[in-house]
């Protein structure tokens, strides 16, 4: 089940149960809000590191996850991507040795976006991580 809390203007909203299906319908949903937005180059990195946090978010957290994306409000500006989930402590980086089968999502984020970080919040915590252009 996904529940659609705002789509209209410069964001959009989701939240989704923590259950395995989030990860392929959050990268279904921030493609087509991409799309919709003519943001079409930012749509294969974003959904990538989008089900990266997602997975994250289930492997450690229980109970829902948000995603949440702010389209740049200047033409060569910076889309805003957000993944919620309710356990308050903050993602570890770590290294992954070659032989890990994961370990590498963090780095992935903090490789392929312009900025990226954590906040606490409300119920949990927030990571966030900025795409700038070229798109």
């Amino acid at each position: 089940m996904i529940c659609v809390i705002h789509t209209e203007g410069d964001s959009a909203e989701w939240t989704f149960p923590a259950d395995p299906t989030a990860v392929r319908t959050a990268r279904t949903v921030v493609r087509s809000q991409l799309r919709t937005w003519g943001l079409d180059p930012l749509c294969d990195v974003t959904a990538l590191l989008v089900s990266e946090l997602v997975t994250n978010a289930l492997r450690h957290a229980t109970g829902p996850i948000g995603v949440r994306l702010v389209r740049p409000s200047e033409p060569l500006g910076a889309l805003l991507v957000e993944v919620s989930d309710p356990l308050p402590n903050p993602p570890l980086e770590r290294v992954a040795h070659p032989e890990d089968e994961g370990g590498r999502g963090l780095q992935l984020v903090a490789s392929s976006s312009r900025r990226w970080g954590t906040r606490p919040g409300e119920t949990g915590k927030t990571v966030w991580f900025e795409l700038g252009p070229p798109y």
